[in-house]
């Protein structure tokens, strides 16, 4: 399997984590599409001190870049291997296609994958029932679409579950599932038992708690869990719904 690929870059003085004019050793990544999310991300990944590479084929796109960006703008087919090339793709450790095209999105992962070897990819993909299918092909993907809805619908319904992640193969879910007030003083083994699914973490006050043996549920908790996905709805009705009163 790769290793991490990384690459040697000079960062300016002052650059956050990096000691002046001191050549250091960083994680290059190329972003195709420059739109809010491909602006979002270069930001996002040059402020925790990593190289990045944009490409897009409208050269006004890269208007939306940070105006102390320092990356490389590429104007370009993402897909295009010279155009990959000239984004330093050969040395970058991951990939994102972001564009607002499903199908150049998934060719550019594609072409990242089978040809220059780059395991760390994702696409972008509006219509969810593709996105499915490149999921289970191997190429990670964020359904768009269907990430709203469950957000929206999360805000609508008083109970329910939401998806917050998938493995590639889609048989195995996390989801962040509200829980009945029945079910808060009692240990997370207890809800693990009773549906066969494992509490993979809570979200307290704001923080990530692993839980143990011993971690009970309290008030305010959020509660995601790590399951088969096709027991999904039974694990969502049965948190859902108050405990079975026991003798």
């Amino acid at each position: 399997m790769l290793g991490p690929r990384t690459a040697t870059h000079t960062t300016p003085p002052g650059a956050p984590g990096e000691a002046d004019g001191i050549a250091c050793r960083t994680v290059h990544f190329v972003i195709m599409g420059c739109g809010r999310v491909g602006a979002t991300l270069a930001k996002s990944l040059e402020d925790n001190g990593h190289s990045v590479s944009v490409i897009d084929q409208n050269p006004e796109a890269f208007r939306r870049l940070d105006s102390e960006f320092g990356g490389n703008k590429v104007t370009g087919l993402g897909f295009d291997r010279d155009t990959l090339k000239q984004a330093g793709i050969e040395d970058a450790f991951a990939f994102a296609a972001v564009s607002d095209g499903d199908n150049s999105n998934i060719l550019a992962a594609r072409v990242v994958r089978e040809t220059f070897g780059i395991e760390n990819v994702v696409a972008r993909i509006y219509d969810p029932h593709r996105a499915e299918i490149y999921q289970r092909l191997g190429i990670p993907t964020v359904a768009t679409v269907r990430w709203t809805a469950h957000q929206v619908l999360r805000r609508l319904l008083p109970m329910g579950a939401t998806d917050e992640f998938r493995d590639s193969s889609g048989q195995i879910q996390l989801s962040q599932v509200d829980v009945h007030e029945g079910w808060v003083g009692r240990p997370l083994r207890v809800l693990e038992d009773a549906t066969g699914a494992r509490i993979a973490y809570l979200t307290r006050y704001g923080d990530g708690l692993l839980p143990t043996s011993t971690t009970v549920l309290q008030e305010n908790d959020t509660v995601h869990v790590l399951m088969r996905a096709d027991t999904s709805a039974l694990v969502e009705r049965i948190l859902t719904s108050a405990p079975a009163v026991t003798e």
